[in-house]
């Protein structure tokens, strides 16, 4: 005997239609459940057999394929564009579930990946990309549009740069339209700038850009104020340790401030040379004394 059951869902906000088929086509059972995890498992939990589900690409595609995986022996999420037979003749919620199911049975179904999750960090920065995009687009042809109502020429793209709103929002002489100008030209910065942030990430996967570290000074090479106050002028002697530290750190930084110049490496190579030999020779002939 077939223990096969193919199982279409219509999914919805608030209620999922589902239809039930077994393996000769016939319906087996049909009901409409809320849109609750827990409900789709209770339902899923009291059907026997070799599972097989199916449901079309949506809002709540991805939070559903992983709320069903573990529990079905096929999930199959289908395109919607590429069922020609969901539009034809009488459509409810009942008949696209009965549909799904059959189309289930006869494998006319076309899939939709929904594979592991290494990639959905990436398809979801992609996907806020071309949406903050598109939604950039709309508001900079809305802003341009005020203008050319008001017989205002505006070409380019100086109108939504901030260091000439004041001039292009002073041209506007109706107080309601200005208004309306003042709420749309910032959300056009707002835009690009999550634009900028959603590709940065997409392309870099957050890694930290090489090459941007600046040097601060560390925290025993500052003055104490909280000793200042309670009379003490100075900070007591640093450590050794400390002011090695504190030597190694000046010079890094002052490296890294004439970097552009081969001039000034040169320079900054000879006087870290002659700070070294400065230091050394000392020590030498501290130990040469102890020596003899």
């Amino acid at each position: 005997m077939d223990s096969k059951k193919y199982i279409g869902m219509d999914v919805h906000k608030e209620s999922i239609s589902i239809a039930v088929r077994n393996g000769a086509g016939k319906i087996v059972m049909e009901c409409v459940i809320e849109t609750k995890a827990s409900m789709i498992l209770q339902f899923i939990d009291g059907l026997r057999g070799d599972l097989q589900v199916t449901f079309e690409e949506g809002t709540s595609a991805a939070w559903l394929y992983d709320l069903l995986k573990p529990h079905v022996t096929k999930l199959l999420v289908c395109d919607p564009r590429k069922n020609a037979s969901m539009r034809e003749g009488n459509q409810s919620d009942k008949i696209d579930a009965r549909r799904l199911a059959e189309l289930l049975r006869l494998n006319h179904l076309s899939p939709v990946y929904h594979g592991e999750h290494g990639l959905r960090s990436l398809k979801e920065l992609v996907r806020s990309y071309l949406t903050i995009t598109k939604d950039l687009g709309r508001v900079m042809s809305r802003v341009k549009a005020i203008y050319r109502s008001w017989a205002i020429p505006c070409t380019g793209k100086q109108v939504y740069a901030p260091r000439h709103r004041a001039e292009w929002l002073g041209k506007i002489t109706e107080p309601g339209v200005r208004r309306r100008a003042e709420f749309l030209l910032p959300t056009t910065r707002c835009a690009a700038d999550g634009a900028s942030a959603s590709a940065a990430g997409a392309a870099g996967g957050g890694q930290e850009t090489p090459g941007l570290e600046t040097a601060l000074p560390d925290s025993f090479d500052r003055p104490d104020p909280v000793r200042r106050t309670a009379g003490h002028s100075a900070d007591p002697a640093p450590l050794p340790h400390q002011e090695a530290a504190v030597d190694v750190q000046r010079i890094w930084h002052r490296d890294t401030k004439q970097r552009r110049s081969p001039k000034c490496r040169r320079a900054a190579r000879t006087s870290e040379e002659t700070e070294l030999h400065s230091r050394t020779e000392p020590q030498l002939q501290s130990r040469s004394e102890e020596s003899v």
